[in-house]
């Protein structure tokens, strides 16, 4: 009876010493899963991130890039013209006669006036700073004022809803997907109307850019100005529609969320 009892003890105690061993060795493989797991997860976001890093990059320097292409064309095109024409006045003064050199002096200082204030208006519409300290909305007032010296279109800015400060890196792409198409409408639309609405919403930021020009086909939606836009849209979390009829002009429509954790539906 004694030895019954204490085999079954035996038994009993051996049975529960293997059930806790596997119990601990359960344990410990979900425990190693789980920790594989969070590492691959973990793993994944580095390679998120240091994709997305490496996307930003790439846009910073193609940002770069037409920023550049954009300063040359502007010297070359307006305050080279005008630095020109101030040389022209100045080479051809005739000294015997007072009264024409004092007017031509004159004229070419205005003009090289005119020239500085412009390489001042490119400087500042090209710097980051512009964002950085006046935010997005100051710095649309400030391109559109710029689109209206020459009298050559009709542009106005609409601003609706209850402005929010988004972070600076997402302010200053919006900037510049923005410059982007104004440059695309000045250089190809030949419009004369232009239109930049501004809608911000409970958790979305919408912005319009409408022009009246002669429009294009969806065989040129395959640009890079137009390929870039979108990009850079989708690099903050938003979209960008693009809509062109030939001879109706073209639309196109960014939408971002405000704060990081939204989406764009």
């Amino acid at each position: 009876m004694f030895n019954t009892d204490t085999q079954s003890v035996v038994i009993f105690i051996v049975a529960c010493t293997l059930l806790i061993l596997l119990l601990t060795s359960f344990i410990t493989f979900i425990i190693y899963k789980y920790q594989q797991k969070q590492n691959s997860y973990f793993q994944s976001l580095e390679e998120m991130k240091a994709i997305h890093e490496n996307d930003m990059l790439k846009s910073k320097l193609e940002i770069q890039e037409q920023t550049f292409a954009n300063i040359s064309r502007e010297i070359h095109d307006n305050i080279g013209q005008k630095l020109t024409l101030a040389k022209l006045h100045l080479n051809t003064l005739n000294f015997r006669q007072t009264k024409d050199i004092d007017k031509r002096i004159n004229e070419s200082v205005n003009i090289i006036g005119e020239a500085i204030n412009d390489l001042s208006d490119i400087s500042r519409s090209m710097s980051s700073e512009i964002i950085l300290n006046n935010g997005f909305i100051k710095a649309l007032e400030f391109e559109v004022n710029q689109l209206n010296k020459p009298g050559l279109y009709r542009i106005k800015l609409i601003v609706t809803g209850e402005s929010v400060f988004l972070e600076a890196n997402k302010e200053l792409i919006l900037f510049r997907i923005t410059q982007e198409a104004l440059n695309n409408i000045v250089k190809h639309a030949e419009a004369t109307e232009i239109c930049i609405r501004l809608h911000y919403q409970t958790k979305i930021l919408k912005l319009e850019i409408t022009d009246n020009g002669k429009g294009f086909t969806n065989k040129n939606k395959d640009s890079n100005g137009l390929i870039n836009m979108d990009k850079r849209a989708k690099m903050v979390g938003g979209r960008c529609d693009i809509a062109s009829v030939i001879g109706n002009g073209t639309t196109i429509k960014i939408e971002i969320p405000l704060y990081e954790n939204d989406k764009v539906i």
